[in-house]
């Protein structure tokens, strides 16, 4: 009796493994994808909600903002080095530890709105930073454009 396999059983556990290898590609294709929107979806949430709690600050006069800003912050940036509390020198507070990293486009370029612009705008007016929106022109797992979260 000889020990080992046949060409023949070699090739039908090749041809098994091919077979399963290429169900499993596709899969995880999407999965990748799926945590990277989901990443997405997760930085624009981080940074709407400092821009939240800044202009919550701002209205609660804890920090002093410029006038004609409607108390949202000038740009991102701000939120990262953080401001000045109102009546308090050594006091200093941030809203945001850094500006993340788009998973989609891997830059840290983000699309901005101030409440003086469209709400469907694509260029900021540069007055004051009001939304947060994703720059990828890609299109997500659900059919919806990455711009429109």
């Amino acid at each position: 009796m000889a020990a080992g396999m046949t060409l023949i059983e070699l090739m039908i556990a090749c041809s098994i493994l091919l077979i399963l290898a290429t169900m499993v590609l596709p899969l995880t294709r999407v999965t990748v994808m799926r945590r990277r929107e989901e990443m997405l979806r997760y930085d624009l949430r981080q940074m709407r909600d400092a821009i939240d709690r800044y202009k919550d600050a701002a209205d609660k006069n804890l920090i002093q903002v410029q006038a004609g800003t409607e108390g949202y912050p000038p740009d991102l940036d701000t939120l990262v080095k953080g401001v000045q509390l109102a009546g308090a020198a050594d006091r200093h507070v941030r809203f945001l530890r850094e500006i993340p990293v788009d998973p989609i486009t891997n830059t840290k370029d983000w699309g901005l709105r101030s409440v003086q612009d469209d709400p469907d705008a694509t260029s900021w007016g540069g007055q004051d930073v009001f939304d947060v929106y994703a720059t990828s022109t890609g299109t997500a797992l659900d059919g919806t454009k990455y711009s429109d979260w």
